[in-house]
Formats: C-alpha cells, sequence, structure tokens
C-alpha cells in the first residue's frame, strides 16, 4: 500500500491523513501507431503521478494522487477506430464535481498531471477558480517538463521517440517489436501562419499520419526512457512539492 496513491488506501488510514495537494492525472484512449497501446496516455500519467508523488511524500509532503481520468478529448480522431473521445464541456463538468468534492473536503490545491496533447485545461480553470475562490488550481504536462533534445534523437509529437522509449521501459510486455511500427511520418498544414504556430487548428489525424503516429520510434530503447523518466518524475516531484508547501495566499513575490 502507497500512501500517496488513494485507490490504494482505506478509510482508516485516508480519514487519519491531512492531505494538502491532490494529483490528479488525466489521459486519454487512443491509437498509438502499431506498436504501443490503446492505454499508453493512462499508463504514463499513472506512472509519472506515483512516482513523483512517492518523491514529494518522503520529503514530508501530503500528496495524494487521484485515479486517473482515462478518456482524453479526441476529436480530430473521430475516424481512427475505438479512439475515445471525451468533448471538453464533458471535461468540465467532471472536473468541476472532482474540485468540489476536495474543496467540501478543505484540499485546496489541485494539480491536473496532463497526459495528452488534446486536453487543454486554461479555460476550465479560468471558469472554477471563479467558482471555488479558495482552490488552487493548475496543470501541467509531464511531456514538456524536461527537454527531450538531451535525450532523444527524434522529437515525439505522438508514438515517437519518447513515448516508445518510456513504454519500453515502464511496460515492455505492452510495446510491440519496432519492426512492426510505422515510421511516423507526419502531413504539415499547407497554411502558413498554422505551421508557424501562431494560428492553430486542429488535425484530422488520419488525414495527417498513415499508421496514427507523429514521429519516428525507430531509435527508441528502454535505457533512454529510463533515463527520461527519471528526470522528469524529479522535476515533476519538486513542482509537487512547491505546490504543497506554498501558501494560496501569498503565491506572488
Amino acid at each position: 500500500m502507497r500512501p500517496y496513491i488513494l485507490a490504494e488506501n482505506n478509510w482508516k488510514t485516508v480519514k487519519e491523513t491531512a492531505y494538502t495537494l491532490a494529483v490528479l492525472p488525466w489521459g486519454a484512449t487512443e491509437a498509438h501507431n502499431y506498436h504501443l497501446p490503446y492505454g499508453t496516455d493512462i499508463v504514463e500519467a499513472e506512472q509519472v503521478a506515483a512516482e513523483a508523488a512517492r518523491i514529494s511524500w518522503e520529503a514530508g509532503n501530503k500528496v495524494v494522487v487521484l485515479p486517473c481520468i482515462p478518456f482524453g478529448v479526441n476529436t480530430g480522431q473521430f475516424d481512427v477506430k475505438l479512439d475515445m473521445n471525451m468533448n471538453p464541456s464533458t471535461q468540465l463538468a467532471v472536473l468541476r464535481d472532482v474540485v468540489d468534492v476536495l474543496n467540501r473536503q478543505g484540499i485546496y490545491k489541485l494539480v491536473i498531471l496532463n497526459s495528452h496533447g488534446g486536453n487543454d485545461f486554461k479555460t476550465m480553470i479560468r471558469e472554477l477558480g471563479l467558482q471555488y475562490p479558495k482552490m488552487f488550481l493548475c496543470s501541467c504536462n509531464w511531456y514538456q517538463a524536461v527537454d527531450q533534445k538531451q535525450y532523444f534523437e527524434n522529437k515525439d509529437d505522438h508514438a515517437g521517440e519518447m513515448e516508445t522509449s518510456v513504454m519500453m521501459h515502464l511496460t515492455p510486455h505492452l510495446v510491440r517489436p519496432l519492426s512492426e511500427a510505422g515510421d511516423g511520418a507526419a502531413k504539415k498544414f499547407r497554411i502558413t501562419a498554422i505551421r508557424e504556430g501562431w494560428a492553430w487548428s486542429e488535425r484530422k489525424w488520419l488525414q495527417v499520419t498513415k499508421d496514427t503516429g507523429v514521429g519516428d520510434p525507430r531509435k527508441a530503447s528502454a535505457e533512454k526512457g529510463q533515463r527520461y523518466f527519471k528526470a522528469v518524475t524529479e522535476k515533476v516531484a519538486a513542482f509537487f512539492t512547491e505546490v504543497a508547501q506554498a501558501d494560496n495566499n501569498d503565491l506572488y513575490a
């Protein structure tokens, strides 16, 4: 029983623990090329949250990791078989209920640990922050915590070298041989402003990529994944610790 994982604990331990920070991992259920499982984002969210919480807990911070939300925004993948979409309005309803419970219980800090590029919680945090002024609400994308260039040769957008390496480290039994993976080649928008990044439109996934991957996975390794996972979880743990120790009424210097 890990004391920082809510799902593994019981009423006796939970009622006796004064948690200061809740962490909500949020993933997605979607195709990840031919070699990674549909639950890749879930595995990564749960494992990053658990290891970062462990580090922070052992440093004396009462962090609790909530069960992972397994569905994300996959509106651009409506035609990919069994990619499970949760609309942003549904996400807001789910998040509101979670925040309402925490607020009622006197746990006034929540970190949403995001594991899926299609999820965007900024507007939800703005709306809920107005409704729950005692709460400190924030989100982070664990895959942006450290520079991928320090660990990988090829940039990963989806099911590429980074994600493949991480999954080879965490759950090697769920990773198919790299010889079966597609190359992750992806088309770019023809519209200049979108390619440059100062305009945005959602990608239609099967028009962009033939294998559902975006990023070449073929130089991935478990060793790369182990090094990267360690760096990411240490940095995320430091973030959890800072939030856990912060004064909600004195956040700005």
